[in-house]
Order: structure tokens, then sequence, then C-alpha cells
């Protein structure tokens, strides 16, 4: 979640939602997004809306849970009475800064506060991220008995150089023994990575896809390291100290990502994330990119139902403020008018496997089709047969394939 919040309208106090929020929402699953913003150290090339200890400055860490429990009881009041019907949650999604920093009877709490409100759909996936060093065999057991069925890993890397440039402090040899634990305890795995960081080698880049692999999550995403403004390392990188990331390499490293994780089973299901078949892809980040409704909780965390999307105040002494005075922490919304809301669409879906249906797009995206396939952007088979979907050069170049089709 990027630290930096858009400019729009205010958002109202009472945080009701214009009446155009309901319309079709029973064609729309609903998720639920919990950010816990804390950090025990806050890494160089993070932008997240994360905080350190020292950095709270009023808040309490040991007051999070019943806070954001407290903004579900508001969620679940604001959307009875903007007349949003009732549906159950289909996916809930721990992210951060580092869920597993809080004790994991307060992950519990705060699932038993969507639960409470909203209830679970059947099947529901219930994820959270964690650090290989935050976590222990009792912690992750207590987390599947309460009902979570997914835990991601943030590995970045398995060399050590790497991820002392990152700034991680978890061991790599600890990856292999928190996916064992998570196994014991029978949750789904999935492993994040990140590769392009200055210094790293294609060489590198091979040992942490080979020691992922070998951990056999179900679920890989790997991302290609984006220097934001206003970070350490963007600093670092201004003043000399460390080489800016070299594109070309970033591309060979997806490549050989790609080429790896085909061989063991895994298959692409958006330009960063593969999984061993359908039933392991990430439900909870499907639904941003498919336009589900959700609601984000907690400092900073974005919300959207039925086109109206909003955001909530950054930082954890205003959030809980908000909270206590029964007011909405949002900080601002928009609601998204139709040509946003197409644009969005093509730009999510394009990225991902199942694509886009090709006469779902306007006569001047179509005609750009047979270009698309002329320049093996896009799959010529699949294009015969109706639908959008990219080849691995269209991957690596997803968002000049978005340009052309919004005749940009």
């Amino acid at each position: 979640m990027p630290s930096a919040l858009p400019l729009a309208d205010p958002a109202p106090s009472d945080g009701l939602l214009p009446e155009t929020a309901a319309v079709g929402a029973h064609e729309r699953n609903f998720g639920v997004y919990l950010h816990v913003p804390f950090c025990r150290v806050r890494c160089g090339y993070c932008d997240f809306n994360t905080y350190t200890a020292t950095e709270l400055r009023g808040a309490k860490q040991s007051d999070y849970a019943d806070e954001a429990v407290a903004e579900l009881r508001f969620g679940k009041s604001v959307l009875a009475s903007s007349t949003v019907p009732d549906r159950p949650v289909s996916t809930v999604f721990f992210g951060g800064g580092t869920p597993t920093l809080l004790p994991a009877d307060d992950l519990v709490r705060m699932l038993r506060g969507v639960t409470d409100n909203f209830d679970l759909a059947p099947g529901a996936e219930v994820t959270t991220e964690a650090n290989p060093d935050s976590v222990d065999a009792a912690y992750l057991r207590t987390l599947a008995e309460a009902g979570f069925t997914r835990v991601s890993f943030g590995m970045q890397s398995a060399v050590p150089s790497v991820l002392a440039t990152l700034e991680r402090t978890h061991d790599p040899a600890r990856v292999p023994l928190v996916v064992q634990w998570a196994r014991e305890a029978g949750l789904g795995v999935s492993l994040d990575l990140i590769y392009g960081t200055p210094g790293e080698t294609l060489a590198d880049w091979r040992v942490s896809l080979e020691t992922a692999i070998a951990c056999a999550p179900d679920h890989v995403s790997a991302y290609s390291l984006i220097v934001e403004p206003g970070t350490k390392l963007a600093r670092q990188i201004r003043s000399g100290v460390v080489g800016t990331p070299d594109e070309d390499l970033q591309a060979d490293m997806y490549e050989l990502a790609d080429d790896l994780l085909t061989e063991a089973g895994y298959g692409w299901y958006e330009v960063s994330n593969w999984a061993t078949d359908d039933r392991h892809r990430s439900r909870h980040n499907l639904s941003y990119w498919t336009g589900e409704d959700w609601w984000g909780v907690g400092p900073g965390s974005h919300s959207h139902v039925g086109g109206v999307r909003w955001w909530n105040v950054k930082h954890p002494a205003a959030y809980a403020q908000r909270i206590a005075a029964g007011e909405s922490p949002a900080a601002g919304r928009e609601t998204l008018d139709d040509e946003t809301r197409e644009l969005e669409r093509i730009l999510l879906l394009t990225r991902t496997r199942d694509g886009i249906p090709i006469r779902t797009l306007a006569p001047e995206a179509r005609t750009a089709v047979a270009g698309l396939i002329a320049e093996e952007l896009v799959d010529a088979r699949q294009a015969l047969l109706g639908r959008l979907e990219l080849t691995r050069r269209g991957r690596l170049l997803a968002d000049a394939v978005v340009r052309r089709l919004v005749g940009d």
C-alpha cells in the first residue's frame, strides 16, 4: 500500500455512500482488507504506509486490534445505511507492514470482527502476510485453528547480500522452516520475491528462484524492484551509494522466473503471479483486478464499493482519533466515472491470464488487436477465439499494450 494518498473529494464524517454504490452489488463479491501498519524496521526500498515503534507518536500497537474491530462495526453500519445489501465475505487479507508483529490473538480477534459483522462465505480465503522471522510453529497453528487458510511469506531473496541491500532482517535459511510449519498447521503457502535489486546478478536470482521452488509453495509472486521517490533507496541511488536497477537485466530475470516456474509446474495467472493450479490463485488479489468490492480497514487503507473509492487517514494516531470519535476514518474519496472504470478494467484485466473478451473493447481498441498480434504481444490463437491474452513478450511490455488499447 503506497504511502502517498491521492487528492480527491472530502469524505463525509458519517461515511455514507451514494445510492449508486448499491447498484449491482449482488453480482459482485465482497472482501475485507486489514492493514497492519507496523514494522520492526523500515526497509530502504519500501514506500508503504508503515511505522516503526519510534514513529507512532501517540498510537499504540496494543490498541490496534480493537480499533480495527471498531472500524469493521462502523463499516457494517455504513453499508446498511447506504442500502448496500448484505453479502458474505469471500476473501480476507491481512497486509502491512508486518501483520505478524502483532500477537496471534490480535489477528484472531480482528478476523472474529469480520465474521461477527459480515459472515464468511463457505470456503472463504483468509490470508496473512508474514516475515519469516516474525512467526513460529505455535503462532501459525493459532492462526489456522482460528480460520486462516493461507500465509504469504516475504522471502524476497535467498541471497544474503541481496537481502542486506533491501535491508531485510531475516535469515534466508529460515524460509524452508516456516514453510514447513505452515504446512504442518494446514495453511496454504505463498512466497513473495523481488528481483532487480542493485548488485543482484542473474545467478543470484536463479538461486532465489530455485530455493523458493524447492520449498514447494502453492503460489509465488515475483515483483521487479521499483525505486519509489522519497525512499532511502532512491536517495542512495541518487548519491551513487548503490547502482540504478538495470531494466534489461530485470527483463532477463522475469524470463528466467517464468521458465523455472513453468518447468516446476506453476502457471502464470497475472503478470507477477504464478500458482500450482487455479485453486491456489490469490482470490483476494483477483478481486482487485476484476473490480469487485472490498472494505479496507486501517490507516491508509483503500476501499471500493460499486465504483466509489475512498482511503483512510495515514497516521495510526489520526486513525485512532477518528475511530474513538465514531467518525469515518476516510480522508478522501472519489466516484469513478464510466471512462475511468473502463480504463481501469483494461489496465487490470490485460495483466491477467484470463485476459479480456475482445468483444467488450471499444471499436478503436479492437482495431489495435491485429497490430498487437503482428508484434507478438498478444496470443494469436486466443485472439481468434475472442480473448486478448498477453504473450510473454506482451507481459514484459504490458504497459505499452494498455496504451495501445486505450489510444494513448
